[in-house]
């Protein structure tokens, strides 16, 4: 089971700059609870996203000897990506990739078909510096752009992108409108379709309903599922404001309920959301 702690996806929402000391302090403290993944910063525009401009200065702070963490950041370009390649401890590259036309030129300035080929040249880039890139696919749970929207489409997507070589897919439920229904039917075909990928969900609840979704997905064959400490950031659509992130301490606690192996440290995970307090509020 891979647990992938967003604190990227958690601060970039922030509208006052996090100091870049404070940064480091907080994700240092997330490298000690043994994450598989840690998605720490991106290589985007300062523009887009101010708060990930010093992404380069938070990764020299990093104490990556003592960890078996990975790091990932996300990119929106060819430019980002080859910033990321340049630095050999980043091991994924996130790009993101819309269902959604309206979303896709929102988020990055291009079309679907534009964005399939700037990933193409991402992905080639990823491969020669020996990055492994994995394809958010926002939208993936409903469209409120009154676009055509149904699970079968997001199929289509995800066996493109297999036929591309892509193999490590996050469905993105970006409006937080995801269901557990929704999650056990898009997440039961999908794996069953495609049994060789890595089929990861990123999905946005209420504190109250992140077990229930989390359940869904585990029951659906998902062994990848993103978080974010206290279910901070994320979801910037949804209508209500008390939906977030999938709140770590309820996912490891379900999974945990569930059978999951998942060998964090509870230590080192409760001192992290204790620090997280002088980050986000």
């Amino acid at each position: 089971m891979k647990i992938i702690e967003c604190a990227r996806d958690a601060m970039q929402g922030v509208a006052t700059f996090i100091d870049t000391k404070h940064k480091i302090q907080y994700l240092n403290k997330l490298l000690e609870v043994g994450f598989d993944t840690l998605d720490f910063g991106s290589f985007v525009s300062p523009v887009a996203a101010p708060q990930m401009s010093d992404t380069a200065e938070v990764l020299a702070g990093l104490d990556l000897l003592a960890t078996k963490t990975k790091l990932m950041v996300l990119v929106a370009n060819l430019r980002g990506a080859q910033q990321a390649a340049a630095y050999e401890q980043i091991g994924y590259v996130g790009f993101p990739l819309s269902v959604s036309d309206s979303f896709q030129l929102q988020n990055t300035n291009k079309t679907i078909s534009e964005a399939f080929a700037e990933l193409a040249e991402v992905q080639a880039l990823c491969y020669k510096a020996n990055k492994t890139p994995v394809v958010y696919l926002s939208m993936s749970f409903g469209n409120p752009y009154g676009e055509p929207y149904s699970p079968e489409i997001v199929e289509d997507f995800a066996e493109k992108l297999v036929k591309m070589g892509v193999g490590t897919i996050v469905l993105s439920d970006t409006m937080g409108s995801s269901t557990t229904d929704d999650i056990k039917a898009l997440f039961g075909a999908l794996t069953a379709r495609f049994p060789d990928i890595e089929l990861g969900a990123h999905l946005h609840a209420k504190y109250g309903h992140v077990a229930k979704k989390t359940k869904a997905a585990y029951k659906s064959g998902v062994r990848r599922i993103d978080c974010a400490v206290r279910g901070f950031g994320g979801c910037l659509l949804a209508e209500d404001k008390l939906v977030g992130n999938l709140a770590t301490e309820l996912v490891v606690s379900e999974l945990r309920q569930l059978g999951g192996h998942i060998p964090l440290n509870d230590a080192k995970l409760a001192a992290a959301m204790l620090q997280s307090q002088y980050i986000f509020e």
